[in-house]
């Protein structure tokens, strides 16, 4: 089974350029997981102004303390918990970042929830619904609610994290592989409303990474083998920049090829 839209590669071309970013405002949710983290550190890198966001404020607070103390630019705490927020708590989420920064020019969607290996038969009902809300539903009230700022900026993206569709179709995946198969068709829809004009949609479908859920789902591998997320966050630069703009509604794909 392969992915539905299309595929991009990173350009040979590219390399980051210190301001790549410069200018621009960037909220980045499940900032405090591994691919969140190096994609805070990789844009304020770039230059941008990082809103970094989770439901822990203090697992937010030392990402802060950490940046900071590397010399990178001061990110701003905007914690939300994506699991139990309504709509109301989207909605002035947004008016909050319209308030104190008046711009917003980016959305990566790094954060996730996976509950692990399992049969459906022994899927925790509560763990699923969980699974599909986080994957799901809270990245679109999020991109919903922040629309109108990214609408009216001169270039914005929101940038959606896929998993590779060869596995995740597999049994044992669960809530966590039908969630990135919905999140597909999701970002195939909202690119279809937005395939002119100022905001870009695009997706992403990183190489083994050393993270968390990586660990939590091959059990027993040896995830030292795999690089950090910091590459894969470097190319997520890449997306939120113009530089993208020809690859808009399709996969960033960093698999080897």
């Amino acid at each position: 089974m392969s992915l539905n839209l299309p595929l991009h590669r990173l350009p040979s071309t590219w390399t980051l350029a210190a301001n790549e970013l410069d200018g621009r405002v960037v909220l980045v949710t499940g900032a405090y997981g591994g691919l969140g983290s190096a994609v805070a550190r990789a844009a304020a890198r770039a230059g941008a102004t990082v809103v970094i966001t989770g439901k822990r404020k203090r697992q937010l607070e030392q990402l802060y303390d950490a940046m900071t103390r590397d010399g990178l630019p001061e990110p701003v705490i905007h914690p939300l918990d994506m699991e139990t927020a309504t709509p109301r708590d989207y909605e002035a989420f947004a008016e909050g970042l319209q308030r104190d920064l008046g711009r917003l020019d980016g959305i990566v969607h790094a954060a996730a929830s996976f509950a692990g290996l399992m049969p459906v038969a022994m899927h925790k009902p509560d763990a699923w619904l969980r699974s599909l809300h986080v994957n799901v539903s809270a990245p679109f009230a999020l991109t919903q609610a922040c629309l109108p700022l990214l609408t009216t900026a001169p270039d914005s993206a929101a940038v959606f994290v896929l998993d590779n569709p060869d596995l995740v179709r597999r049994a044992h995946w669960g809530a966590y592989g039908v969630s990135k198969a919905a999140l597909e068709r999701f970002v195939a829809i909202l690119h279809e409303e937005h395939d002119e004009g100022s905001f870009r949609v695009h997706a992403l479908l990183p190489a083994p990474m050393r993270t968390t859920l990586r660990r939590t789902a091959y059990f027993g591998e040896d995830t030292l083998q795999h690089p950090l997320p910091d590459a894969t966050a470097d190319a997520v630069v890449y997306l939120l920049s113009d530089k993208a703009a020809a690859t808009r509604g399709g996969v960033l794909d960093l698999r080897v090829a």
